[in-house]
């Protein structure tokens, strides 16, 4: 579908095609909340297990059966609720979310302004007995995200699983899902967009559009969805496919934070207790950055006094599992006894230093409400730069790709916004805002 430029007069309602509650108590027993909506905030996040929404509606006495809405069904929790909307350029979003939280409001002669909270049915799953991860687990870790989803979170959702390079067994050990999944991204490695030794690290997290498993250097190797621009002016320059209307710089430089979670220069100490090896291997961004894919040019300059080259920041230690949980048979287990399951040397300080940068360079952006953004998505942003004569000169420091680390879709009877959490792990404009590029 092509899409028309969106500017500010473009930030009217949206379209809410579908927002039904249906009773646990009669199935065939629903009602429609669509006219009596103050409010709809529909998040989405890479830091998020699910989507979530707030509906804000007015509950009258006569919404269901003669009775009000919490008291016509009842409205107790875990209720379904079909939610469709859509924006001036027909993008939608379709979903079937839960009430995890009902909150009444003020009362006045109309009716009680009620809040709803709705989360995702795997979210509630997650806390069942049954859905305990409980078996063994051998082969690669992608394989055993898509395993976890389908067989113990029992989704039917599409799954976006990036694959891994690296193995990994273990045991369930009784573990909630969501956790097994967040416990497994730490440990992993892609097997294209980040070369192995030089960079680890997944996000696990829903959209509209499903399930997505992916690693850092996989979000960053995306192709840019939207040019996004910032300026003075009512009108929005070529190439660009978004006016934003609101904008703040976040830029999370907090040197001595950065340097104590070891952002650009760690040390792991390993032992292996099969054969008493000892090991300590320092390593720092700048000797991985070409195993990376970065959001902007290069990673922050630091002051040579505390340069992470000549010492390291963060230290963590590491018994080598040797041996614990080889595949196959009695025989093919012997001759695995001596290989490490999981190889710290080569994941572990590598996920710390990317989790760690992925936040150092954030932009706040308000839009018009648009739908066809999603979390984990590549928009290009661009500002003027402040200069002593005035012109049309980009920031050519902020400015570049970014991921949208979280979405919030506003919606009420007035107008409709989408503001966007941008972030990357690097300075200096890359690529180009008028067409869509690998990085």
């Amino acid at each position: 579908m092509t899409q028309t430029p969106s500017g500010s007069k473009q930030a009217v309602p949206a379209f809410i095609d579908k927002l039904e509650v249906t009773s646990n108590k009669d199935q065939s027993k629903n009602v429609s909340l669509a006219t009596g909506i103050v409010r709809v905030m529909y998040y989405e996040s890479i830091l998020q297990d699910t989507v979530k929404a707030e509906v804000t509606f007015i509950d009258t006495g006569n919404s269901i059966d003669g009775k009000s809405v919490i008291e016509g069904l009842p409205l107790v929790g875990t209720e379904e609720v079909t939610l469709k909307f859509r924006d001036n350029n027909e993008n939608s979003v379709k979903a079937t979310l839960y009430v995890n939280k009902v909150t009444p409001g003020a009362e006045d002669t109309v009716g009680t302004l009620v809040q709803l909270d709705l989360v995702s049915e795997e979210l509630i799953r997650n806390e069942e007995g049954k859905s305990r991860v409980n078996i063994r687990f051998d082969g690669k870790i992608s394989d055993h995200i898509r395993r976890v989803c389908e067989d113990f979170l029992l989704t039917e959702k599409e799954l976006d699983i990036e694959e891994t390079s690296n193995n990994y067994n273990f045991l369930g050990n009784n573990q909630k899902p969501y956790y097994v999944i967040n416990w497994l991204s730490k440990a992993s490695v892609p097997s294209t967009a980040g070369e192995k030794g030089k960079s680890a690290g997944f996000f696990f997290f829903e959209t509209a559009d499903g399930f997505k498993f992916k690693s850092i250097d996989g979000l960053f190797d995306q192709k840019q969805k939207k040019s996004l621009i910032f300026n003075q002016s009512s009108e929005l320059p070529a190439g660009y496919d978004t006016k934003v209307l609101d904008q703040e710089g976040d830029n999370r430089i907090h040197a001595q934070e950065k340097f104590k979670m070891g952002a650009y220069g760690t040390r792991i100490v390993v032992f292996d207790p099969f054969n008493c090896h000892y090991e300590v291997i320092k390593q720092t961004a700048d000797e991985t950055e070409e195993g990376t894919q970065l959001g902007g040019k290069e990673l922050p300059t630091l002051n040579e006094k505390f340069d992470p080259k000549e010492t390291f920041t963060r230290t963590t230690y590491m018994l080598i599992d040797t041996g614990t949980l080889p595949t196959g048979t009695t025989e093919q287990q012997i001759d695995g006894s001596t290989e490490q399951n999981f190889e710290s040397q080569k994941v572990l300080n590598q996920a710390i230093r990317r989790y760690n940068q992925m936040f150092t360079g954030m932009q706040t952006v308000t839009i018009a409400g648009d739908f066809s953004l999603h979390a984990g998505d590549v928009v290009f942003f661009d500002k003027p730069g402040l200069r002593a004569e005035k012109g049309d000169d980009l920031d050519k420091e902020s400015g570049g790709l970014y991921i949208i680390a979280d979405l919030c879709h506003y919606i009420s009877s007035k107008e409709t916004y989408t503001k966007l959490n941008l972030v990357r792990d690097s300075f200096g404009r890359k690529g180009n805002h008028t067409t869509s590029i690998p990085l």
